[in-house]
């Protein structure tokens, strides 16, 4: 992770930074509703720097991309890259940072990237223009968003802002408390569960999924031990539906492919969202915060799968019945 400057004649890293200059705008906003309005805003500039990438070679037109329109939505689509509309450029956005009606503008240009990008329905933040958000410490969020990932760090920033974005969902599961697991299991837990459950390959399946760490964590292990990332599909189901949100932000923003993790309003454990799913594998970290969650209707929901199953970090053999 790269370093940022010196500080105090002490170096701390960029995404500890961004932190605390992020939290010191925050003002009178929770941290509950605060990190949608940060963590939309990394997600829009990660597909803004990928779009800008393939649109610069689109545009001149060398190679393969001979002839292409970088206009053309078709393109982005043929290589997995979000289309951004002009208006909803990271820099159409930074350049009216200063402006009043930013909040107003960053709303738009989240509902116009669902628009182009069917699979984002429903998933972006449309915060922005809240009466309790000053249009000033937004634009100077902004402004701090805008430089992540500068200078030698730029080649990389895909890699950047996956690190920040999952640095800032830690942080704000700490500021939120006990509520803060509803969405966020500590890296340290699904690095534990993960290494137990050794996904090298086929599918995995997380039945309350969080923001997906479990997911990203996966794939992690897999490129780690030298395998291949595509020998492993996610499959995964969210009760909450801002969670879901995050998920779906938090796997795009790692090029994983979300469209198996389903936003399920009837309770993760008790509705089975992949009734036909054969997993290869089941991992998750039950909802111990809240008293109610159900753990001993857990079986039942379980048993269908000849899966390996790591629950709460126990490692079990569960075989169909």
């Amino acid at each position: 992770m790269a370093k940022a400057r010196k500080n105090n004649d002490k170096e701390e890293p960029l995404e500890t930074q961004l932190w605390k200059a992020a939290d010191k705008l925050r003002k009178n906003i929770d941290a509950a509703e605060y990190k949608h309005v940060v963590l939309g805003l990394i997600f829009l500039r990660y597909i803004s720097d990928a779009f800008e990438g393939l649109y610069d070679k689109l545009k001149r037109g060398e190679g393969e991309y001979a002839g292409a329109d970088p206009e053309d939505k078709d393109e982005y689509k043929a290589e997995n890259v979000f289309f951004v509309p002009e208006k909803a450029r990271w820099a159409y956005l930074q350049s009216r940072a200063t402006q009043p009606a930013i909040g107003k503008t960053v709303d738009e240009a989240m509902d116009a990237i669902e628009k182009d990008n069917p699979s984002l329905n429903d998933v972006l933040p449309k915060v922005y223009a809240r009466g309790n958000l000053d249009p000033t410490n937004l634009g100077g969020l902004i402004n701090l968003v805008g430089n992540i990932a500068m200078g030698d760090a730029k080649d990389r920033s895909a890699d950047v802002l996956g690190h920040v974005f999952e640095y800032f969902l830690g942080e704000f599961a700490l500021a939120e408390g006990k509520k803060g697991g509803q969405f966020y299991t500590p890296r340290s837990v699904v690095e534990v569960l993960v290494e137990m459950l050794e996904p090298y390959k086929g599918r995995v399946f997380d039945p309350c999924c969080g923001s997906g760490g479990m997911f990203v964590q996966s794939e992690k292990f897999v490129v780690e031990h030298q395998g291949k990332v595509n020998d492993i599909s996610i499959y995964g189901q969210e009760s909450n539906h801002t969670t879901w949100r995050l998920a779906r932000m938090n796997l795009a923003i790692r090029g994983i492919d979300s469209s198996q993790v389903k936003w399920n309003n009837e309770g993760s454990f008790l509705n089975d969202g992949h009734k036909d799913l054969k997993a290869d594998y089941v991992i998750a970290n039950p909802p111990f915060n809240d008293s109610d969650w159900s753990g001993e209707l857990l079986k039942k929901i379980l048993t269908p799968y000849p899966a390996l199953i790591i629950i709460g970090g126990i490692r079990t053999g569960i075989m169909k019945m």
